[in-house]
């Protein structure tokens, strides 16, 4: 249930809210308390003075025996517990209750005496807490007649006020305030919860809806919604945009797909075409070959047109290759795997290649990672691949270089690779043509057929492989091949083979 964002924020928002209130509710409380019981000291201090100018006035007047009635009466008040007069010795002088006259007064209200503050709150049995609030009573000159002058003190007004009205008060209002917190706190609760159901969850929970839809390929799925102003409506309106942009990239997808299936069907057709004349210009093309070769041997070796038929020868020749790569492109061999060491291919195909014609001024390098698995590859197609970018690197150092050729350990997939670099310092190749050297009848070269590296290109997919160019570090090109090293299952594969 808390996995859902509305439910969190409802949750959390609740909890605040109850923290928040409980906290007011407490500190309230608290202080309704405090001015109950200071309404309640200050009732008691009010007697307290009434009594005191009832016993002066009393006592002034000669009435000493009024004291004790004017005590009996305060007493019978239903909040007044007790009403005494002690002397400053702990004896009870003069009590609205009689029989605890002469007795010695209770160490709660003797303490009282003693302390400044002169009032506090303690338990009485059986009244429970009450508010006991002492007044000395000095010895004023009036009072030296009966009391003489030496004491100062002639003695200690007790009351003791009943706090069980007030605590019930307190009660009351406390009870009363605690419900009206719950009841804001539900009704709080329940809008909140109201509002981010209606504003928040049920947009989002469409907008789910919605994208599941368009996840499914739907991109018809708009979604209308009246609070375009706020954020909820900017995302919505965010989100209709984006199905819109895509239902158009979709079309133009859709356009651009059947565009190139078309061109594909095109070029389908032309390929089995191409491959149909270069099957009928093959058989030709080696008669021609062969006749010119004769008439060639025929003439004498100074014959000046023995040179014409050596240029013809050359074209001819030309010819046979251009037409033996188109066949080749349109339908090459299926490679023979095998578990080959490419190191050694690599070493065969460069002393091979090294024969050709303008290769001595350039150096050439190889730097063998040791320890390297061999690889899962047709040799032959392999050689075919490094022979023809060894002559390619030959060619871009017409006037001198050096020719790297490194072999390393990666992994893509999770699959363990060897890396074949084959860089060199020639001129190199722009960056706005890098990525149409891969494009059948592409070149740069005059008697170029623009098939050699897309030849590469398909023999190293058909290998499971990798093929990358990128320019050289300071000049020149540097051609990445990563072929699959061999694996247990690979082995055993090229073991069945054997045994087949």
């Amino acid at each position: 249930m808390f996995k859902s964002l509305t439910t969190r924020i409802i949750a959390t928002t609740i909890v605040l809210l109850v923290g928040g209130i409980f906290i007011y509710t407490f500190f309230n409380v608290r202080q309704q308390q405090s001015q109950l019981i200071d309404t309640a000291r200050e009732n008691t201090e009010l007697l307290l003075h009434t009594v005191e100018n009832s016993i002066y006035n009393t006592m002034h007047l000669g009435n000493v025996q009024d004291v004790s009635s004017i005590l009996a009466m305060m007493g019978q008040h239903n909040q007044l517990v007790g009403v005494r007069i002690f002397h400053p010795h702990g004896v009870i002088l003069r009590s609205s209750n009689p029989a605890e006259v002469g007795k010695v007064v209770g160490m709660d209200d003797y303490r009282l005496y003693l302390n400044p503050k002169h009032y506090g709150i303690f338990d009485l049995p059986p009244y429970g807490e009450v508010l006991s609030m002492v007044k000395p009573i000095y010895n004023e000159a009036a009072c030296h007649t009966c009391h003489g002058s030496k004491a100062k003190v002639i003695g200690i007004l007790n009351v003791d006020y009943s706090l069980y009205r007030t605590k019930m008060q307190m009660l009351t209002a406390s009870r009363i305030f605690i419900a009206s917190s719950v009841a804001i706190t539900f009704f709080l609760s329940i809008t909140i919860s109201f509002i981010l159901f209606k504003f928040v969850k049920k947009p989002l929970d469409s907008m789910t809806a919605n994208m599941s839809r368009v996840e499914n390929g739907d991109l018809s799925v708009r979604i209308d919604y009246r609070g375009t102003d706020d954020e909820i409506g900017k995302l919505i309106n965010s989100f209709n945009s984006m199905v819109d942009r895509l239902e158009v990239t979709k079309k133009e997808l859709e356009q651009y797909h059947f565009q190139q299936l078309e061109r594909a069907d095109r070029l389908a057709a032309i390929g089995e075409m191409a491959a149909g004349i270069a099957h009928e210009i093959k058989n030709p093309l080696a008669g021609i070959s062969a006749a010119v070769s004769i008439i060639r041997d025929d003439m004498e070796p100074d014959d000046p047109r023995s040179g014409i038929l050596k240029e013809v020868l050359q074209q001819v020749q030309r010819l046979d290759k251009t037409v033996n790569d188109l066949l080749f492109f349109g339908k090459p061999s299926v490679p023979e795997l095998a578990c080959i060491d490419i190191s050694d291919i690599i070493e065969k195909t460069l002393k091979f290649a090294s024969q050709h014609r303008g290769v001595k001024h350039i150096e050439r390098q190889l730097e063998f990672a040791p320890g390297l698995p061999t690889v899962y590859a047709d040799g032959k197609q392999m050689q075919q691949v490094f022979l023809n970018l060894i002559l390619n690197a030959f060619q871009a150092m017409s006037e001198g270089g050096t020719l790297t050729i490194s072999t390393s350990l990666s992994t893509r997939q999770g699959r363990d690779h060897v890396r074949i670099d084959v860089a060199d310092t020639g001129s190199g190749i722009p960056p706005q043509i890098q990525e149409k050297i891969f494009t059948p009848f592409f070149t740069t070269k005059a008697q170029g057929t623009g098939l050699g590296l897309p030849i590469c290109y398909k023999l190293i997919n058909l290998h499971n492989g990798f093929f990358t160019v990128a320019n050289n570090t300071p000049r020149g090109t540097i051609f990445t091949i990563e072929l699959p090293a061999c694996s247990v299952h690979d082995i055993e594969e090229v073991r069945r083979a054997h045994e087949t």
